[in-house]
This record gives C-alpha cells, sequence and structure tokens, in this order.
C-alpha cells in the first residue's frame, strides 16, 4: 500500500513552532554560549568540555565535536531513533500542530490522519491501564501464577506493563464505549472483534503484554492463552490496524533503543517471555517480532537504531577501520523449526551490516526456561557464546546428508557452496570455504571453485557487491564522489580552514554572519559582493550554494526570516557541503551583544570587500604583466581596470575613516 507523506506545510509548521531549546533541554544541560547561542555536553558521543552549540532563534544545533548537526526534527530523530514522520509525529503531538497526510501515488494513504491517529492511541492507553488494574484480581490468579512459574514478579510485571483480560465479553468494549468511543473506532482499533450480534472484547481470559512503537506508545496487544476452555491459539495478537503493523514492530524496542543504540547490539529472541527473561538476566538489548518472523522491515529499524546505516556500502567500522562494529543475534530453539528460522534469518543477514551471530542453547531451551533452571548468569553466558551465522547456516545445510560417502559429499558440497557464496564479505568467503572443506572432508581447491561458481551465477563475483547510487550534484557538492564513484567524505571546517589564516577566519566569520545574522547587514554592500568572494575553496563552496539560493538579500531586508534562509541554503546543498554550513551557522563569533554583532558584521563585510577587491589587483597586475606591450588594445583594457579597482580601494578606506 501507498504510504501517506505528511503535509510540506505542515512540516514547516511543525519547525516553526518546535522549541528547540526545550527540546534539546531534556537531553542536555544548556547554558549561554554567546549571541543567539547555548552551549552543553554533545548527547551523541563523550566528551568533557562542551562543543554541542545551539541556536533557537535559528531552529539549528551543531556538534563541533563529532560533527553532528540538523534542526529540531533530526535531533528527535536522532536522540529517540525515529524515523521522520515518527519526529514530526511527535513534535506535532508536543506541540499542538495538525498533520494533514497526502497520497504518495499508487493508491491511497495508509497511514491515518493526525486526530485519527491519537484517537487510536488513547483507547490504547486506556485499555492497557485496564489490563494492568484487572491483573490484581481474583480472576486474574491463573495469570499472576503463569507469571510466577516463570520467574517474573510483580515488580516485573509492571515493568513491562503486563495485564490481563478478564473473560467477559465486553469488560473492555464497556469501558472505551464509557470514555466516549464509538463503535467504528473500537473496530479500527483492533481491540474488539465483530459479531453478529456486535462487538465484542477481542481479548478475554488472557494474560495481556502491550506491544508499544519505539517512542513508548501502545499500539497493539499480545495475549497468551491461559484457560482450558479458550479455545483460540496459544498467542493471539492485535489484527493488522491503521497503527499497528506487525512486519514494523519489535516487542521490547521503546526499552532496548537507548541500549541497542550504546552498545551496537541487539538480540533477536522468540517471544514476550524471552524479552523479559532477557532484560531481567541482564541482557538489555534483547526484543522479539510480534507473530511474525523477523524479515526487511525488521531488519530497517534494527540498523536504525544502531546507526547501522552508511549511505554508500553501510559499513559501519570499527575505530581501527578494520572490521564491523555492531552485532545481531538471533537466538532460537533447538528444533528443526528453529533451524530453520535461523536459516531464514541468514537470508536477511545480507540486508544488515553488523556481524550476525545465531546462540542456541544446547538442549534447546529458550531464554525464558534457561532462566528459570539455571538462573541469570546462564542467560547472559548463552549471548556471550554465540557463533557465527554464517557458520550456523553452512552447518545446518551439510547436516542433512551422509558425509561417509562420495554422495552424500558432494550433495552437501551443492548444499552448501551457495550459502558461502551469499556472504556478503567477500574477503570472509575463502576462509569459510576452506572451512568447508574440512567440514566435508573434500579438497580445498574444489570448494573454493564450488563456491566461485556459485558466487558467479549469483552474480557476486564482481568487484562490488553492491554498485553505488546515482549522486545528482548541487551547489557546493565540488567533487561529491571520486573516480570510482564512492562518496567523499563531508567536509568539515577544522580541515578547510586553518585557525592561523587571518583570510580564512574573516571569510569563514563572514559567512556566519550572513548564515546568522544577515538582517544585520547593509544591502548595497552585500550586494556588490563578486560570485568569487572567497580564497578558501570550501568556503566559497558554501557562498555559492547560499548564492544559488536566491534570496539572501531577502533576508538582509528582513523580507526573509533568517531561519528561514537558512532551511532553504540547506535544501538544495549537497552532502558533502551541507555538514559545513550547518557548521557556520553554529559558529560563535566574538560579539557581546546586538549592537556589538552589528559592528562586527559591517566590519567583516568592509573587511571581505577589501580582500576581493585586492585579489582582484593583485589578478590584474598578473594579467599585465603577462600581455604584450604590442597588444595595445589589451593593455588598455587592463589598465583602465586597475584604475577601476583602485578607485573602490580608495572609497572602501575612505569610509572606514
Amino acid at each position: 500500500m501507498a504510504q501517506g507523506l505528511i503535509r510540506r506545510a505542515d512540516v514547516e509548521l511543525v519547525r516553526e513552532r518546535s522549541r528547540l531549546d526545550e527540546v534539546v533541554a531534556e537531553h542536555v544541560t544548556l547554558r549561554t554560549g554567546g549571541i543567539g547561542s547555548m552551549k552543553g555536553l554533545c548527547p551523541f558521543h563523550d566528551e568533557k568540555t562542551p562543543s554541542f552549540n545551539i541556536r533557537p532563534q535559528l531552529g539549528h544545533w551543531h556538534c563541533f565535536g563529532c560533527g553532528e548537526g540538523g534542526d529540531v526534527i533530526s535531533f528527535v530523530q536522532k536522540i529517540s531513533h525515529l524515523s521522520f514522520v515518527e519526529a514530526v509525529e511527535m513534535l506535532a503531538g508536543r506541540y499542538g500542530v495538525q498533520l494533514h497526510y497526502e497520497d504518495s501515488g499508487g493508491g491511497s494513504a495508509d497511514r491515518p490522519d493526525f486526530g485519527t491517529r491519537r484517537r487510536l492511541l488513547d483507547a490504547h492507553a486506556i485499555a492497557e491501564e485496564y489490563f494492568r488494574e484487572q491483573l490484581s484480581t481474583p480472576s486474574a490468579e491463573v495469570g499472576r501464577r503463569f507469571l510466577t512459574e516463570r520467574g517474573f514478579d510483580q515488580e516485573a510485571a509492571a515493568t513491562f506493563g503486563v495485564g490481563f483480560a478478564p473473560e467477559g465479553w465486553d469488560s473492555l468494549t464497556g469501558v472505551l464505549r464509557s470514555r466516549g468511543f464509538t463503535e467504528p473506532e473500537l473496530v479500527a482499533s483492533g481491540l474488539v472483534s465483530e459479531g453478529q450480534r456486535g462487538v465484542y472484547d477481542r481479548f478475554r481470559g488472557r494474560l495481556v503484554w502491550p506491544i508499544r512503537d519505539i517512542t513508548g506508545n501502545t499500539i497493539g496487544f499480545g495475549a497468551r492463552k491461559l484457560l482450558e476452555s479458550d479455545k483460540g491459539p496459544k498467542y493471539l495478537n492485535t489484527p493488522e490496524t491503521a497503527i499497528y503493523h506487525k512486519s514494523n514492530v519489535l516487542y521490547g524496542l521503546d526499552i532496548a533503543r537507548k541500549e541497542i543504540s550504546s552498545q551496537h547490539q541487539v538480540v533477536v529472541v522468540e517471544g514476550y517471555t524471552d524479552v523479559m527473561a532477557a532484560h531481567l538476566a541482564g541482557v538489555k538489548t534483547a526484543v522479539a517480532s510480534c507473530g511474525t518472523a523477523f524479515g526487511s522491515e525488521h531488519v530497517k529499524i534494527v540498523r536504525r537504531v544502531m546507526g547501522d546505516s552508511n549511505a554508500s556500502a553501510g559499513l559501519r567500522l570499527n575505530t581501527d577501520g578494520r572490521g564491523l562494529a555492531g552485532e545481531v543475534i538471533f537466538t532460537f530453539d533447538g528444533d528443526a523449526a528453529g533451524q530453520k528460522a535461523a536459516l531464514r534469518a541468514f537470508e536477511e543477514d545480507q540486508r544488515f551490516v553488523a556481524q550476525t551471530y545465531v546462540a542456541v542453547e544446547a538442549g534447546g531451551m529458550d531464554p525464558c526456561e534457561l532462566r528459570i533452571q539455571q538462573g541469570d548468569q546462564a542467560v547472559r553466558d548463552l549471548i556471550a557464546k554465540r557463533r557465527p551465522l554464517f557458520e550456523f547456516a553452512i552447518r545446518s545445510a551439510i547436516a542433512q546428508v551422509d558425509l561417509d560417502t562420495v554422495e552424500g559429499q558432494v550433495t552437501a558440497l551443492r548444499m552448501a557452496a551457495p550459502v558461502v557464496a551469499q556472504i556478503r564479505d567477500r574477503a570472509m568467503r575463502p576462509e569459510y570455504a576452506r572451512r568447508l572443506s574440512g567440514w566435508l572432508g573434500m579438497e580445498e581447491r574444489t570448494v573454493l571453485r564450488a563456491v566461485h561458481d556459485a558466487a558467479r551465477s549469483e552474480g557476486r563475483g564482481g568487484h562490488r557487491a553492491e554498485e553505488p547510487a546515482p549522486m545528482t550534484e548541487r551547489p557546493g557538492d565540488h567533487g561529491g564522489v571520486d573516480g570510482a564513484g564512492h562518496a567523499l567524505p563531508a567536509a568539515r571546517l577544522a580541515d578547510a580552514v586553518n585557525p592561523r589564516d587571518p583570510v580564512g577566519q574573516v571569510e569563514t566569520q563572514s559567512l556566519a554572519v550572513m548564515l546568522q545574522a544577515p538582517q544585520l547587514l547593509d544591502a548595497e554592500k552585500v550586494a556588490s559582493l563578486p560570485d568569487d568572494s572567497f580564497h578558501v575553496p570550501t568556503l566559497q563552496g558554501v557562498w555559492d550554494v547560499m548564492l544559488a539560493a536566491g534570496t539572501l538579500l531577502d533576508a538582509v531586508t528582513g523580507e526573509l526570516h533568517a531561519a528561514r534562509y537558512l532551511e532553504q541554503v540547506l535544501e538544495i546543498a549537497g552532502e558533502t557541503i551541507r555538514p559545513m554550513i550547518v557548521e557556520i551557522a553554529n559558529l560563535d563569533l566574538p560579539a557581546r551583544d546586538e549592537e556589538d554583532l552589528r559592528k562586527l558584521a559591517g566590519s567583516l563585510l568592509d573587511r571581505l570587500t577589501e580582500l576581493s577587491i585586492t585579489r582582484e589587483y593583485s589578478v590584474l597586475k598578473q594579467r599585465l604583466q603577462r600581455t604584450d606591450p604590442g597588444d595595445g588594445e589589451r593593455h588598455q583594457e587592463i589598465m583602465a581596470r586597475l584604475a577601476q579597482v583602485q578607485v573602490k580601494r580608495r572609497a572602501l578606506r575612505a569610509g572606514d575613516d
């Protein structure tokens, strides 16, 4: 189905109304950092000296330590590991912006309007509260006993929001109706089912786990059968609704996301009780899929939270640059179904850029059973003794045949060679091929040839597993890709401008004033700046983008707000130059107050103009020296131009006097 897009005007309104300082202050202790600036310790990397800078008036933040930066939406995305839409929705709810959704093409949008979404979330919040209250009633004794037998006390149940749905047909339905919810809203929520006599509670006589999105909103429930009289499935989940899509949800992610982000590890278990057991045992990165196999959409969610999302090759390297830093660990039952699930996970592994492992308890116990029988340490040990998923998948493939016969060895090779060929990291394939030869008892050369042939037949024999996405050149993208098509690193101010270069400092501060407080500049002086006003190439690239935006003079005259002008500049900037623009827009300037800043802006603009005139004069002098004296017309043209430049220089100096 097509995904609904938030109307652009609504997104702009969210940016306008959102208070960046309020949002950031919930995560960072801020102090005054200069005119219109606040500072604090960066929440995205460890540091002792504050380098995180925000400018509330412009609505932008930047860290001079790690180079991260953006607007209030990008801050919420990064700090809470949300998608763009989720971040906008969170801010819209906080600052009272009504969102409207547009069809992205190809059908009707499946995302509800903001008001409908809010009503569905409210219904689930009421249901969760009701179920949790019911867990302490006499009729819920069977549910409390179930939890106790699995090692979960009252505190554990409260931590995970576990509740109990009573046996009545309309217990929850009556509560929701009394709170003003209509029958169509009840049906849309998935909390009730429809029958010939109307609607009735979907969950009855069951232990209930709230399923939450990454922000902590309850969007559905998973319910476990407890009673013999219940003829339904062992586990019953919320059906697909406007806010609940099981392929996009991971149980426990709301409480695990911070640990996943900081440890760059996620442990994928199979059920709600396994998530609880893992967390209580100290494995704080455990999550589980909800009523469906772990699939590609789950991979995207995990990658986003882990920070596993480089734009080109997608590799997150260790600090030494040699290996992948993240870990995805799957736990499965040791039976045939568990092995099948592990092999499905191997297929999804190619979507990850982290190292992927599998942890299977020798006796076939899941984390919950293991914790009951052997304690918390046993669960931690299970994760610590993980095996590479590559090895597990290969051994599972060859375990199906008799390796004591030649026929069995050949069959196993035919089964396992494609598995080895699927390994994304081409440097690892030869080593696993050699191990496979030992497991099969076959010559290494024969196995290597089989793997090579399997890789070639699947189109994996090229120099790169994935071709880089085409890049569209934008203003300021001076060499955005190298000769091989790889993206160049983003520009950083410290790399572009020598701090001991006075000209570079003047140019940098001039751009900072134009981006931060253009209304303090003289329009006539800005208009007179030539297109090639900067001698530092990267700063010239920033100037090119600012000119390409075409509205600098509007910002100078006050017809366009400075924050909106900055947004326009960032919108057209290329990936390599955009971080530099954000960094300059957050640069501290040597001024005490606005009047001081106005004077600084004037002197910087004069100095920038003078430097530009001086460079032009120098170029003309060199051109004159290279001109043949016999070329009278050319000689006179240059002399006339030199005279004009001299007049401009004298006029500028006279103005300073």
